[in-house]
């Protein structure tokens, strides 16, 4: 049985979101990015580009935590 997704994190900004996703991967956590496309197609309207960073839920709290350090530390 595959493990729910859920979102950790929304960004309007796609290269915000595939660096947060690398960090999370670089920590052993398995990450997704959704509404990427929409973005890159029409960047810079912010009512459509809604981009989520999601994980298993499992690791859902491990990963915020690591966002919020990695947010604290720049």
């Amino acid at each position: 049985m595959t493990e729910r997704l859920v979102t950790i994190a929304q960004f309007t900004d796609y290269i915000e979101a595939d660096l947060a996703k690398q960090l999370l991967e670089d920590f052993g956590i398995r990450a997704i990015v959704t509404g990427q496309n929409v973005a890159n197609v029409y960047s810079g309207i912010p009512a459509l580009t809604d981009i989520q960073l999601q994980t298993p839920e499992s690791q859902a709290q491990e990963a915020r935590e690591i966002l919020e350090n990695s947010n604290k530390q720049e």
